[in-house]
């Protein structure tokens, strides 16, 4: 078999990073690489012409997830026209949502590697997204009334929680109290 364009080989990697990114907070860091190549339609031996290792693609996945996630809420500050209360209100409905809780491997970063993060070692690069990616996250949910980290603590906890409850009717429960909770406390009606 002959040798991939450079063009090609910018393609394969960005299919791989994209793959891993859905599939690490679909299932978690532990994917095997074998699965994840098949996941990506490639060869298993492709991986290490891309990845030094697999903690480097776990950084790069990282990376994407959270660059995915901002451009989410550029996207949504650019809908409302920069109405910040607004586009934090949409945020929340679509976050406490039934979809959002169901499709880990499309949502948030925040929830989906929070426990594969705090099992590594605090000096990764994905480590360093993570925490950025969190704070930034918490600025964007901030407003004068509430303050963005105890906003993002509330969605955290009730989509984990919710996924963790899935099938019961508390899973449900769940979202509907923190949505409460939150638009409630919240300056936007």
């Amino acid at each position: 078999m002959g040798r991939v364009s450079q063009a090609q080989a910018q393609e394969n990697r960005r299919r791989v990073v994209d793959t891993a990114s859905r599939l690490f907070r679909e299932q978690g860091t532990q994917v095997s690489v074998a699965d994840l190549m098949k996941a990506a339609g490639l060869t298993h031996g492709a991986f290490y012409k891309q990845f030094t290792s697999k903690e480097a693609l776990v950084d790069e996945a990282t990376a994407h997830a959270f660059d995915e996630l901002a451009r989410t809420h550029t996207a949504g500050l650019a809908q409302y026209e920069g109405q910040r209360d607004a586009a934090q209100r949409a945020l929340i409905d679509a976050y406490l949502s039934v979809g959002h809780r169901d499709d880990p491997a499309n949502g948030c970063p925040v929830a989906a590697l929070a426990t594969d993060l705090a099992r590594e070692g605090g000096g990764r690069e994905a480590r360093r997204v993570y925490t950025e990616g969190v704070a930034d996250f918490a600025d964007f949910l901030a407003t004068d009334d509430q303050d963005g980290i105890v906003r993002l603590c509330t969605l955290f906890g009730a989509l984990v929680l919710s996924r963790a409850t899935k099938g019961s009717p508390l899973s449900e429960e769940i979202l509907a109290a923190a949505h409460a909770a939150l638009i409630r406390g919240a300056a936007v009606e």
